[in-house]
């Protein structure tokens, strides 16, 4: 699995269960899913991702963007 995929892929099970935790704990969990958004959104104008970074140290292969 390439960087690119394994970053999409986690952010996806954040968000996803994130929201769940907002439906079913607290709202407050719905920030987490803001912030996960939010360096998704910098991340495509910086290329700056600190989850590929860990990825790539970790030996994933390198994709197309990070």
């Amino acid at each position: 699995m390439s960087i690119d995929r394994a970053v999409m892929a986690f952010a996806g099970v954040v968000i996803l269960a994130s929201v769940g935790l907002g439906l079913a704990v607290h709202p407050y969990w719905f920030w987490l899913t803001a912030l996960v958004g939010a360096n998704l959104l910098q991340a495509s104008f910086t290329g700056f991702c600190p989850l590929a970074m860990l990825l790539r140290k970790l030996g994933f292969k390198p994709g197309a963007v990070f």
